[in-house]
């Protein structure tokens, strides 16, 4: 016969994995999906992979500039040291990507615990620090969440600019023939054989047009950021958390 324990506070637990994520009350319950394009829950999530980016090349080059440097100094004893300072770094890295993962995506996951070395001295702390598996998960987070970050940082900008681009131009449409040498949006000319072409947004069709695929791409930007952001959760929880 098994029992179960209902979600308390802010938080439920997930037992063996050192995770927590918020319920679906409160504040954290996800908006209907006519309003997650102005919910706080979708900006969060599309700040942190726009964040994500910055924060991903200092982690990649710190990885890689210690474990290639660490690597080739093997051959004489400073190339410990420099290994076990990049678990330590990496670990102090990770517990920056776990606090963002709390902020921005309502994910808290437990941190691994302390490194303790079985023996005192200098090189007993570097020997626990080589041996720490914790240590280099957050190294192998470093490395391969760059390319992720390229990923979800540029289709979460284009989706996020082109939606309210699109949907606000019977706004400013006016201001286009106003403003510029074209009467309304070009999105394309060319000169072939002669002959001038361009395709521009005047007429009231087109214009609705516009709009409405603006507002369709708006209202699939946050559901597509959300599995942008699902994967970042994987990852944290995978490769930063406690075990």
């Amino acid at each position: 016969m098994s029992t179960s324990t209902p979600l308390s506070g802010e938080y439920g637990h997930r037992a063996g994995r050192g995770v927590r994520e918020r319920t679906a009350s409160g504040a954290a319950r996800r908006p209907p999906f006519w309003l997650a394009p102005v919910s706080g829950a979708a900006y969060r999530e599309i700040g942190h992979a726009l964040s994500s980016l910055p924060v991903a090349v200092a982690g990649f080059c710190f990885a890689v500039t210690l474990l290639s440097a660490g690597a080739s100094l093997l051959v004489t004893v400073v190339g410990l040291p420099v290994l076990a300072a990049l678990t330590a770094g990496a670990r102090g890295l990770g517990a920056l990507e776990r606090a963002r993962a709390r902020g921005m995506l309502g994910l808290d996951v437990a941190a691994p615990p302390p490194v303790r070395p079985r023996r005192p001295g200098f090189w007993g702390l570097v020997t626990a620090r080589l041996a720490d598996a914790a240590g280099w998960r957050a190294v192998l987070y470093q490395v391969v969440m760059l390319p992720w970050a390229i990923l979800a940082s540029t289709v979460s900008l284009t989706f996020l600019v082109t939606g309210w681009v699109l949907a606000l131009y019977p706004a400013y449409h006016w201001a286009l023939a106003r403003w510029t040498p074209w009467p309304g949006y070009r999105l394309f000319e060319y000169t072939r054989n002669g002959r001038h072409h361009e395709y521009v947004l005047t007429s009231p069709a087109q214009i609705t047009g516009t709009c409405l695929l603006g507002v369709a791409l708006v209202l699939l930007t946050p559901v597509l950021v959300r599995g942008l952001a699902n994967v970042s959760r994987l990852a944290v929880r995978s490769l930063l958390g406690g075990r």
